[in-house]
């Protein structure tokens, strides 16, 4: 399958646990805690089964990272090369407390670099899609429909630097950064939307000094990559995806990264 009929696929996947999730953020459900801590709903857990089994049948024999199966002690150690990453409801914590900045997150991962992915905010009927050479941003409607399309670009660095932060777990290392930087604008945003900021030339800089691991970022890192940008590790080398030490609970982590615009 080629990559534009499999990111067509991955972006239908998506959509189709839109209902779901935004049910589930209107009406409510039960919320749980995991080993670290970490809140996890009932929709976290519905929405990354329906993709699980949609990926499986999309692809059947590509691995699959994602989060709540890792967090049950279910993830492949060596994926190989080429794997899925998969947040089935990032940034929980926004969606917990009744703000629409939640995402599903579902990228594609060759030789370290996330190469397809697609960002879908079902509570801001938007998702963005990339591929290499073209990110899209999709007007969707009610119903899970494409109702538009717009190629996007991420916009080059201008004195005046809008940052985009992080709401629920913005550090002190990250205000030192920001700090560095002179007639910076902060909007603080949850999820993988920073991507997508990002991507469509609405923001410069995503500074991330807390803890993520890679299903959070591989799909927006892919559609900033594919819009012209790039994510960054503190000494400059793109962001590298796959396993990492020998610490089960550390395998998938992220060190410290920049993502930038042009």
């Amino acid at each position: 399958m080629d990559d534009i009929r499999l990111l067509a696929g991955l972006e239908r996947l998506a959509l189709s646990v839109g209902p779901l999730v935004m049910r589930a953020f209107t009406e409510g459900c039960a919320v749980d805690r995991k080993a670290d801590d970490s809140p996890v709903t009932h929709a976290d857990r519905e929405s990354e089964r329906l993709i699980l089994a949609g990926l499986r049948g999309l692809c059947p024999t590509t691995p699959v990272v994602a989060e709540e199966s890792v967090a049950a002690g279910n993830f492949p150690a060596d994926p190989g090369s080429t794997f899925f990453l998969v947040d089935p409801l990032d940034g929980t914590r926004e969606f917990i407390a009744g703000r629409p900045e939640f995402t599903v997150n579902i990228g594609l991962v060759r030789a370290g670099a996330p190469v397809l992915g697609v960002v879908y905010a079902p509570a801001a009927s938007v998702l963005y899609a990339g591929r290499p050479g073209q990110a899209e941003r999709v007007t969707v409607d009610a119903q899970g429909g494409a109702v538009s399309r717009q190629v996007i670009s991420a916009r080059p660095r201008t004195a005046h630097v809008s940052v985009v932060a992080s709401r629920s777990h913005r550090v002190l290392e990250t205000d030192r950064y920001i700090a560095t930087l002179q007639q910076a604008e902060i909007v603080a945003v949850g999820s993988s939307l920073k991507f997508g900021l990002l991507a469509a030339g609405e923001a410069d800089l995503y500074p991330r000094f807390g803890r993520t691991m890679q299903w959070d970022t591989a799909a927006g890192d892919a559609v900033l990559r594919a819009a012209g940008g790039i994510t960054e590790t503190l000494d400059g080398r793109p962001l590298a995806y796959g396993p990492r030490g020998s610490d089960p609970a550390r395998l998938y982590e992220n060190p410290a990264f920049v993502a930038r615009g042009l």
